[in-house]
């Protein structure tokens, strides 16, 4: 028990404390505190908020093109190159969220010239790198020859579209990632006519283009009757030169060029495990209709485009000059000798159409131009061709040399 020795009662100190105590004690208590900057201003809150939301931002951005901006970059090589590319190789390559490399392996006299003007049209208008080949007599290549073509397209900065007159090439059998296939065919008697004459005459591009491009063709040739050529035997209208739709779809095997069941059965499982979508000449604007569906990047407009005034100016020159059809009995002989060519069109035409179907598109389609029951085929015997050399794949020409992008 505490005394108390002075006269004055007892009494708390802290009752008695002055307001300047009482602030000096708070100030030691809280001292450390206060040393560290709390207070801020709204617009010095609103400009923290907005650095940390540029920087997600530029962090998202990073990660979704897979490396760092390309203004970076060039504030990197400004600053000195250093050892930057040394120590880090190359920024990655885009991954792309669509089939970002699509393979065109155009079969010749099926509207490829009209399909090529159209492609490089979308190309500027899409910023796709199109890429057409000048080459239209080689679409059987060496072992060798089909490495160098699938690293050389391999290479090609994507997103890019590659289009050459070639038979199928598997380059997965060459560890190299399987691009997306795309084709369009035609009724093979078609086909066959429309080559034979352009070959002799050209298009409506000019009266003497035909002369540049086969310089070497005879007159007797030249003006052979297509009769004649058929019902004779002619080697450009026998097997195995009018086998020719069906290997572009089989590959790049010997036996692809025989006419037989085996090549025919394996183009059609080529169709189904590689090709995006095989169209068929005869219905064209839904041909074009799919592809803006299923390959958006490169198609969204085509339609547009196509039925342009501009463009119809450009793909009326397309068209193969004196064509005229052979006689009934030709026709037969013909339809006789293509029955493989038939029955890989018909495979086509009816997967074209249930590919439509599934995607709700009216089908518009045509009947065939030689239905079987016109050209009541025959039991024909068809003679071996006439004893000569085999010519290169002449009838392979086309002419999209003029429409090379590089």
């Amino acid at each position: 028990m505490m005394k108390n020795f002075g006269n004055s009662p007892p009494h708390n100190s802290n009752n008695h404390q002055t307001p300047n105590h009482i602030r000096e004690r708070h100030h030691r208590k809280h001292g450390l505190l206060c040393a560290l900057p709390w207070r801020f201003s709204l617009r010095g809150y609103g400009f923290c908020m907005a650095a940390l939301f540029l920087f997600c931002f530029g962090s998202l951005c990073y990660q979704l093109n897979g490396g760092a901006p390309r203004i970076l970059l060039d504030i990197r090589q400004y600053l000195g190159e250093s050892t930057y590319l040394n120590d880090h190789g190359p920024p990655a390559q885009r991954v792309l969220p669509f089939p970002s490399q699509v393979v065109y392996n155009r079969v010749g006299k099926c509207g490829s010239r009209t399909v090529v003007i159209l492609l490089r049209l979308l190309a500027e208008k899409h910023k796709f790198n199109l890429v057409s080949s000048d080459i239209h007599n080689k679409t059987r290549l060496m072992k060798q020859e089909q490495v160098d073509l699938v690293k050389n397209i391999s290479k090609i900065p994507q997103p890019f579209l590659y289009t050459r007159h070639v038979h199928f090439m598997n380059f997965t059998r060459f560890r190299i990632e399987q691009p997306v296939y795309i084709n369009i065919i035609r009724d093979p008697i078609n086909r066959f006519l429309s080559n034979y004459f352009f070959r002799r005459f050209g298009d409506w591009r000019g009266e003497q283009n035909h002369l540049i491009r086969t310089p070497g063709m005879k007159d007797d040739e030249r003006y052979l009757d297509i009769n004649v050529c058929i019902l004779e035997n002619y080697p450009e209208c026998s097997n195995p030169r009018v086998f020719y739709i069906i290997p572009y779809f089989c590959g790049q095997h010997p036996k692809c060029r025989d006419p037989g069941v085996w090549a025919l059965e394996r183009a059609k499982q080529n169709v189904l495990e590689n090709y995006l979508l095989v169209g068929i000449l005869e219905e064209l604007e839904d041909v074009l209709l799919m592809l803006e569906r299923l390959l958006p990047h490169y198609f969204s407009g085509v339609l547009d485009i196509y039925k342009s005034p501009e463009y119809r100016k450009m793909g009326n020159l397309t068209g193969t000059v004196r064509k005229h059809t052979p006689t009934l009995e030709a026709l037969q002989v013909l339809y006789h000798r293509m029955r493989y060519e038939y029955e890989f069109y018909d495979f086509i035409r009816d997967q074209f159409h249930l590919m439509k179907k599934k995607i709700g598109l009216r089908s518009t389609s045509h009947p065939p131009a030689y239905p079987p029951d016109f050209l009541r085929e025959l039991a024909l015997r068809t003679p071996e061709p006439l004893d000569e050399d085999e010519e290169l794949d002449s009838d392979l020409e086309d002419a999209n040399s003029w429409l090379v992008h590089p």
